[in-house]
């Protein structure tokens, strides 16, 4: 587990690239048809945003605090965008982001301090 924390922790930029990326596209891959009930998908919201900040929290790089507002930021930018590729535009989407980044955070921090005690 250590070591991959490590491997995570070394390689955070391409981790957080790949994960952007990836989210990106998923995001806005055209539907044939909407969904009937907007909103169940916030789960999913939640994990792929905690998986994005996650090497960040681990790595902590410079100005590391400022990258989640440009997370959040371009989780709006994308909520925006989707009505154009038959997706819904859903402000508890941009909630449910947003709270997937304070868990990658809060989680990227308890590894740190577990890894530090170890040490």
């Amino acid at each position: 587990m250590i070591r991959l924390l490590n491997l995570i922790k070394t390689y955070w930029l391409a981790c957080t690239a790949f994960t952007l990326v990836a989210i990106t596209i998923l995001s806005l891959v055209p539907l044939p048809t909407l969904p009937s009930v907007p909103g169940k998908d916030k789960t999913l919201h939640l994990i792929a945003y905690a998986a994005l900040m996650f090497p960040t929290g681990l790595r902590h790089p410079k100005y590391w605090l400022a990258i989640p507002l440009v997370f959040i930021l371009y989780s709006g930018m994308i909520e925006l965008i989707q009505p154009s590729v038959n997706r819904h535009c859903e402000l508890l989407d941009l909630v449910a982001n947003t709270c997937g980044l304070a868990c990658g955070l809060l989680l990227a921090e308890m590894f740190r301090r577990l890894n530090a005690r170890r040490v």
